[in-house]
């Protein structure tokens, strides 16, 4: 027996998609009250904008940045509690700073849930016990959620906080370094935090996606009565839009739109004289993730 639909469901699928109440209830109704089916069902008869699911504020607490002054080197963290009053306590700031500290330190490289780090020594015992005692004190419920950090023993990492400490990206680049370079990677870590891109190229996004991409194409096509001989075509260059939105490098830049991010590196390493990849990005935003 399918799940009833209720007004609650169908004001959450709108406010995933954007499509119209009524297509949304109808939508949940064919999909049998599964809300992931039913954003597809609306994705294929193009009602349906980008899902919004992740925009959705699970919690409140900090993202916060810790650097070396070599620029070769950052750190990231995000330290969650229940309410914003608790966000802006001297307490749980300095703990959130202190986390990012000890993550540019002795976090692993790469991207990790903060539990990862629950073990170590830190303070005057372990980072567990100093969450759990913050915590305490504040008596709110707080999660050390996750930490990215990068090193990049040829190149630099790029880094961008928001001004609310809400939100930010690190991103590493391989190859030369210079003013240029370090100017380049701000630029791309603000430039992730703006537009949020699954990963720095098509390699990056996960293959069960792009064959549901595909098939909500193909399904499009199909439904808009093309010919069959140029459908594979208009699928291809869906596909392909689909990734340039969804990746870094194929993405317009935030402050240029008139250029690609691929454009912008390949013009900063030519004017540098060398050869610039970009390896990596992590963006964290609170209550995302």
């Amino acid at each position: 027996m399918s799940e009833p639909i209720s007004a609650k469901m169908v004001a959450e699928l709108r406010a995933r998609t954007g499509a119209g109440m009524m297509d949304c209830k109808a939508a949940l109704q064919e999909a049998q009250g599964d809300m992931d089916k039913a954003v597809e069902i609306l994705r294929k008869k193009g009602m349906a904008k980008a899902d919004k699911r992740g925009d959705r504020s699970a919690s409140q607490g900090l993202v916060v940045i810790e650097s070396s002054t070599s620029g070769h080197d950052a750190a990231m963290i995000e330290l969650n509690c229940e309410t914003d009053f608790v966000a802006k306590n001297e307490d749980f700031i300095a703990l959130a700073r202190d986390l990012a500290r000890h993550a540019l330190a002795h976090a692993p490289v790469g991207v990790h849930p903060g539990s990862a780090l629950d073990a170590q020594p830190f303070r005057s015992g372990t980072v567990a016990e100093a969450v759990k005692e913050i915590s305490g004190k504040t008596g709110e419920a707080m999660a050390f959620k996750r930490v990215a950090h990068f090193r990049a023993d040829q190149g630099s990492v790029g880094h961008y906080l928001h001004h609310n400490a809400q939100s930010g990206a690190l991103v590493e680049l391989a190859g030369i370094r210079g003013e240029a370079v370090t100017a380049l990677g701000r630029d791309l870590a603000l430039h992730v935090t703006s537009t949020d891109p699954l990963g720095v190229s098509e390699a990056d996004i996960p293959a069960g996606l792009l064959a549901s991409e595909r098939r909500i194409a193909e399904e499009q096509v199909a439904a808009e009565g093309k010919p069959e001989k140029i459908r594979e075509k208009i699928v291809e260059g869906k596909l392909k839009k689909f990734v340039n939105e969804r990746t870094l490098l194929g993405q317009l830049f935030v402050k240029d739109d008139s250029k690609t991010v691929a454009d912008l590196v390949a013009g900063v390493a030519k004017q540098a004289g060398g050869a610039l990849t970009v390896v990596r990005l992590a963006r964290f935003k609170v209550g995302e993730g």
